[in-house]
């Protein structure tokens, strides 16, 4: 683009030049592989070749962990392996220099403590490695010595290999040698130490590569202080074609080999206009794989939060030369073998190796690591209505009285950067939003609430009492050479603070407290957008790699900006109510652990098909990975959507975890009721759906923050033997018992469905029409059809009494949808608490399992030491695939019976028991006789 004098508004320049240009992606604003100094040099690496020699004298076995030398017989220097059995069969590797020049940066905050260790014990040794038991199941570890290797093995089988290929590579931390710039300090502790003698010697005959110690992209130069400090490590997976995660990618949920391209990215990053189909860095990162097939699952957790490329190629198993620790050959040479390799740019190697088998027992380890999704709030799983941006308090006002207007319930409002006096967070526009109590009063009165953003630059301005504190304390991320590090955002020049330092984070947080945060009250909530950080003028839009956070580089640390971002919000918002509510944040930049802290969407997507179809794939992958709490701008951020769309949109979005509607400054409004009466029912209809299903949906998440399972899910983990379901990713379920196949073709006339399971059936929810699983079914549809089915087997909890939010229908009774499978049982649960506190951790709510069986379908206590009350009610249970009874009869936990009318639709076996009546809280049962 052209080079203009920053001092001429730049912002309006940089939107200008944007918004004129085409609506794709500028590739040229960010790197390739090749452009990325660390990664082109490690991709450059040959297979087979591996330096490195486990120094099996040096091993030391623990009852926590074994410890070996490594040695790289090229230059000498020694690395140090660290094995560990964790609780809940995984496996972990740490391998760090074993005398670094200085420390080097290590993942904190991330796990939620030190993860609990298992005995290993040693079962076998010899000239060539050792034989580890890992316990459970004729588990145990290869450690093959020449050149080193690690093979994790289960009877004959080889689950996961590491350094197969030989592509671990570890640049240690050295002396520049071509400068006098070198730390004298550092330079007489390598004198006076004579292990390094060796390695310095031999040092100088590496050479030094172009962007060892320096780097330019564009006009940007990054000054490299610490050399070349790159780590890799392959790993090798016989038997898998399907490996999945490491979001955050606009592409399929499966992921692709890389032999062809680039490798996937991990880097935040704000991508303007991003492109689908391609391996490049989004807003998020989380360094998780999963591989899966018929047999096992496991999963990958590479802790670090530096740039990672992860490259992906498939292989046949025969083709990996197993080492001489092995005597036997697994099988045929034809068994099928992915290859994954790790590459990042700087801290350590520590690898969390996570063994399944099943696809829940990864979740529930993953979840043991790094936490489960946050609870919501209720109303936050309802529907969000978001534009860039709400004018003023007049509009607010306005578009609320629409929804009522035209009947369609919504639950949070949301302000964009418009809203705050000159973009400085924490503040109101003194003229649009003069009286911002007020507003948040009348949205109080309706049992609704607000949302504004609060983004992590912060604009220098010596009156701007948010700065002025971060400056005077010191907070403030630092340039290389050690002042305040200032970029252009939207405020114009602004600073960044230091999420990394826990002081840092402890004021933001109390930042939030009513009496700091003016104008703000209890149903105001936060969104923290731009927080990769997004930089205009930095190098691919985001900060130096050089800049300083204390000890550290900008490069260690920089996927975990965001997510310390996020944590000091919810943090703040938890403390503003003295620890009683329940917080509600958004995020745009994530990484492992986000999870704990709120929610997440997909940015800034685009009015097109393409980007309403990969919004499954990408909340799929996220979902895996830990973050529950997904969703996509409903309509797409950039351009207009035709109604189609929009509609077609608002049918999706309806069923995918977070549902906001969000669209950009230049487009034209559209809120739900502005494309005519057709489709202001059609969306009405969509959003009442989503109403509907809240005790469904709520009792999902409470599921996901107790066991880690996803709540939207793909199809194989409830289905994992099915190759058919491997790849699926135009539908998903939500649960177990939900199947969702959303409409994302323009002019459709009908989808097809994969319905899962021999054993299986599955009710249309509109219609009740029963299906058998495992089949393709194709389901002709219309501007109304949103295809979803019920799994016979299940009971979902429904309010079908829809109001104008969903704290107006707090206390609406219950209709309970008993679909029943070929044996005729089906089961359910029903969760209830008071919906906005932590008081469930107190044991206050109430937890219910429904079952059918035999003809009587009953309610027992789940939680018999919990204590709660509803004032809810059971108005209605459909059961469908049932038969005609005579009578029907109620029993309640007093013993009192009383009969209950019903209606039964033969041609499609659906019994409706009418105004039962009773407590949704209490113990009953309904016999059919």
């Amino acid at each position: 683009g052209p080079l203009f004098s920053f001092r001429m508004a730049p912002v309006l320049l940089w939107l200008a030049v944007c918004l004129s240009g085409t609506w794709a992606v500028d590739k040229g604003n960010f790197k390739t592989c090749d452009q990325s100094a660390f990664c082109k040099r490690q991709r450059a690496l040959k297979p087979g070749e591996s330096p490195y020699r486990a120094l099996l004298e040096t091993m030391e076995l623990t009852n926590t962990k074994l410890t070996l030398q490594l040695i790289n017989d090229n230059n000498k220097v020694r690395l140090l392996l660290e094995l560990y059995r964790l609780q809940g069969n995984i496996t972990r590797v740490k391998i760090n220099e074993l005398k670094p020049l200085k420390p080097r940066y290590e993942v904190p905050d991330v796990l939620i403590r030190e993860p609990p260790t298992e005995p290993l014990s040693l079962l076998s040794q010899d000239e060539n490695g050792v034989v580890l038991s890992l316990g459970a199941e004729s588990q145990r570890v290869i450690v093959s010595a020449r050149p080193f290797r690690l093979d994790i093995m289960e009877g004959r089988e080889v689950l996961m290999s590491l350094n197969s290929r030989g592509l671990l590579a570890f640049e240690h931390l050295r002396i520049r040698k071509d400068t006098s710039q070198a730390d004298p300090e550092v330079e007489k502790k390598e004198e006076a130490d004579p292990t390094n003698q060796a390695e310095t010697a031999k040092e100088e005959e590496e050479k030094v590569e172009e962007g060892m110690w320096e780097e330019t992209f564009k006009s940007h130069s990054d000054s490299k202080p610490n050399g070349p400090s790159a780590v890799s490590l392959d790993f090798s997976l016989p038997g898998v074609e399907h490996v999945y995660g490491i979001p955050e990618h606009a592409d399929t949920l499966r992921l692709k080999t890389t032999d062809n391209g680039d490798p996937y990215r991990l880097y935040n990053l704000d991508v303007f206009q991003y492109e689908l189909y391609n391996p490049m860095a989004l807003y998020g990162a989380v360094p998780v794989m999963l591989a899966h097939n018929t047999q096992r699952t496991t999963g990958i957790f590479w802790l670090n939060a530096a740039e990672t490329w992860v490259d992906i190629s498939s292989n046949t198993a025969g083709k990996t030369v197993f080492g001489k620790m092995l005597d036997y050959v697994q099988g045929s040479s034809e068994t099928p073998q992915t290859d994954v390799r790790w590459i990042s740019e700087s801290g350590i190697i520590d690898v969390f190796i996570m063994l399944g088998p099943t696809p829940k027992d990864i979740f529930s380890q993953y979840a043991s690591l790094t936490g489960t999704q946050s609870f919501p709030p209720l109303a936050a799983l309802a529907y969000h209505q978001c534009r860039w941006n709400y004018n003023d308090q007049e509009d607010v006002q306005t578009v609320d009285a629409g929804f009522d207007e035209h009947d369609i319930p919504y639950d949070f409002i949301w302000l964009d950067i418009e809203h705050t006096d000159g973009k400085r967070y924490f503040t109101w526009d003194p003229h649009k939003f003069a009286t911002p109590k007020e507003m948040l009063q009348g949205l109080v009165d309706k049992k609704r609430k607000m949302v504004a953003i609060v983004d992590p630059h912060i604009k220098v301005d010596s009156n701007y009492k948010i700065h002025n504190e971060i400056r005077s304390r010191g907070f403030y991320i630092k340039n290389k050479d050690g002042g305040d590090y200032e970029g252009w955002c939207w405020p114009g020049s602004a600073g960044y603070p230091d999420f990394t330092r826990a002081d840092m984070r402890a004021w933001w947080a109390s930042m939030f407290a009513y009496d700091q945060y003016e104008g703000s009250m209890e149903n105001l909530y936060t969104w923290n957008d731009m927080n990769e950080p997004s930089v205009f003028n930095g190098p691919e839009v985001t900060m130096h790699k050089d800049a300083v956070h204390g000890a550290w580089e900008h490069r260690d640390i920089h996927n975990l900006y965001g997510f310390y971002v996020q944590m000091a919000t919810t943090e703040g918002q938890i403390q503003r109510s003295g620890g009683v509510e329940r917080p509600f944040v958004l995020t745009r930049a994530f990484f492992a652990g986000s999870q704990r802290y709120g929610a997440v969407w997909t940015g800034d997507n685009a009015a097109e098909w393409d980007h309403l179809k990969i919004s499954i794939p990408m909340c799929l992958s996220l979902g895996l990975v830990g973050i529950s709490f997904c969703g996509a701008d409903v309509g797409g951020f950039f351009k207009s959507p035709s109604s189609e769309l929009l509609v077609r949109w608002y049918q999706t979005g309806a069923y995918q975890p977070f549902f906001r509607a969000h669209a950009h400054l230049d487009t034209p409004r559209r809120e739900p009721w502005l494309f005519g009466p057709e489709n202001t029912a059609l969306i009405r209809e969509a959003v009442r759906q989503r109403y509907t299903f809240l005790p469904y949906w709520y009792q999902q998440f409470y599921n996901t923050h107790h066991t880690g399972q996803p709540v939207m899910r793909p199809l194989w983990v409830e289905y994992p033997q099915d190759p058919a379901t491997f790849a699926l990713d135009d539908e998903f379920l939500i649960g177990r018992d939900l199947l969702v196949h959303p409409v994302t073709e323009e002019g459709a006339r009908g989808v097809t469905a994969y319905l899962p399971g021999k054993d299986e059936v599955w009710f249309d929810i509109h219609t009740f029409q029963k299906h058998n699983g495992a089949q393709n079914l194709y389901i002709p549809v219309t501007m109304s059809s949103i295809p979803v089915f019920q799994r016979g087997g299940s009971i979902i909890p429904r309010k079908l009494r829809v109001r104008r939010s969903s704290t107006c229908m707090e206390h609406d009774p219950y209709t309970l949808f008993v679909a029943l499978n070929t044996q005729r049982t089906a089961e359910g649960e029903l969760y209830i608490d008071d919906g906005h506190t932590f008081n469930y951790n107190k044991k206050e709510f109430i937890h219910r399992r429904l079952s059918f069986a035999n003809n009587v379908l009953s309610s027992s206590n789940l939680a018999p030491d919990a204590q709660f009350s509803t004032r809810s009610w059971i108005e209605r249970i459909v059961i469908l695939g049932a038969s005609k009874p005579s009578k029907v009869t109620l029993v309640t936990a007093d013993g009192q019976e009383s009969q209950v009318e019903f209606d039964f639709d033969a041609s499609m076996s659906v019994l409706t028991l009418r105004k039962p009546g009773m407590n949704a809280g209490v113990d009953w049962t309904v016999t059919l006789q």
